[in-house]
């Protein structure tokens, strides 16, 4: 048994300790944080870019990330060095912001963004392969709840902390926090220790040998069309997405519109206020995803979407769409934590786990891309109502095929018994 109930072998309780997991995530949180939601700002309001200039260096960034999200899987399922990828992408994404402090003109920002666009799908994977990697199976979805836990607080913290160097120096000075927190992350990252990773178990690969006494390899790439599970869990992620993505701008130009000199404060606390209520559902849904089911609480998190594009639709008061907002909490907060989990459930023995979370990852962000030019469009023609019950009507499909096609995925050890 592992020390403290955490689920690691024997043989590695003297090697790990989880705090240090815990302080990778936290701290890969603020380094996205403090570049990401920051950077469109500077460069229109600092710089003075035109939108036009601003659209093609974000688009650019995200098709290339998008492009990626699945091969970088592939890549840290199959490398052996978990810990060095991710140092990699950190001193890579350091880097990224630097240029942009020193040189924010138009072609060093290009190139900047895209570079920290395609090693920002480092992250997520690679965590989840060294969660794998650390903790048995029966403890995994704890450590998945904690982790997103740790990843919500690092949100709060960057914003917070970013906002008030933006306020004291300058909103240039906020990417120099992103090497600050890179060179801490690196310090968290190595202080795991590279042999208490069990690297078969961090791709989700069986370890069992067939009639020949040959080891399982892993299953090949075609594993993601053939696995019915996660094609209908990439189908309604995708959906998800589409219905999601859209809602907190639209939101915050609604915000813009009543109260222009007070849209940034308004935006900002919301922002907070969601993380803030995402921790403790990652937490809750850590404790409960085993004993609970994953399909009950994952078809709690696509209800409250749906619910909550309608409810935007009642009010353009302030107060209201902000408490509306903090739903997201409830809905990202199951999502992010259950998703990795229930990746390694359909995964589990055919060591392709990372590919397949970077195919999700893919979906989730087709999904995000495609909505917010519909979003625009059903706005400019038809109003911001008809936009909300548009994505309203997209969710309420993602919850319908989620409840009639998906199946529950805990293995029947964890799932919960009728009574």
């Amino acid at each position: 048994m592992g020390c403290c109930g955490y689920g690691y072998d024997i043989n590695q309780e003297q090697a790990f300790t989880p705090f240090s997991l815990d302080a990778v995530n936290f701290l890969l949180a603020d380094v996205r944080g403090a570049l990401g939601p920051f950077l469109n700002v500077f460069l229109v309001t600092q710089q003075h870019w035109s939108q036009s200039e601003v659209g093609l260096v974000t688009t650019i960034g995200g098709l290339l990330g998008l492009a990626v999200q699945t091969p970088i899987g592939a890549a840290i399922d199959a490398t052996r060095a978990k810990r060095g990828v991710i140092v990699l992408a950190l001193a890579v994404l350091g880097i990224g912001a630097a240029i942009i402090f020193v040189w924010p003109s138009f072609w060093p920002v290009m190139i900047a963004n895209s570079l920290t666009a395609v090693v920002g799908d480092v992250f997520g994977p690679a965590v989840a392969a060294l969660t794998l990697g650390l903790y048995a199976r029966k403890q995994l979805a704890r450590r998945m709840g904690r982790n997103s836990a740790f990843d919500h607080a690092g949100n709060v913290a960057i914003a917070v902390l970013a906002g008030a160097v933006g306020y004291a120096f300058s909103q240039r000075a906020v990417f120099l926090l992103v090497p600050v927190f890179a060179v801490l992350a690196g310090i968290a990252v190595l202080s795991i220790p590279a042999e208490a990773i069990d690297l078969d178990r961090a791709r989700d690969l069986d370890q069992e040998t067939d009639a020949a006494g040959r080891s399982a390899g892993p299953a090949g790439y075609g594993i993601l069309l053939k696995s019915r599970p996660l094609v209908i869990f990439g189908l309604c992620v995708m959906l998800f997405h589409f219905a999601n993505a859209p809602l907190l701008p639209l939101v915050g130009q609604k915000l813009a519109a009543s109260f222009p000199e007070e849209a940034t404060a308004m935006m900002s606390a919301c922002i907070v206020a969601a993380q803030l209520v995402m921790l403790p559902i990652a937490l809750l849904v850590g404790r409960t995803a085993h004993g609970w089911g994953r399909k009950p609480l994952f078809l709690a998190g696509f209800a409250i979407l749906p619910i909550r594009a309608v409810l935007y639709t009642f009010s353009d008061n302030s107060f209201w769409l902000i408490g509306v907002q903090l739903l997201d909490g409830v809905g990202a907060g199951i999502f992010g934590a259950l998703t990795p989990l229930v990746i390694a459930d359909i995964m589990r023995g055919t060591g392709r786990y990372n590919l397949a979370l970077g195919a999700i990852a893919t979906m989730q962000g087709i999904g995000a891309s495609l909505s917010g030019l519909a979003a625009g469009l059903i706005v400019d023609h038809l109003g911001y109502s008809a936009a909300f019950l548009t994505l309203g009507a997209a969710a309420g499909v993602a919850l319908i095929v989620f409840a009639l096609e998906m199946p529950e995925t805990a293995e029947p050890e964890t799932a919960p018994q009728p009574s």
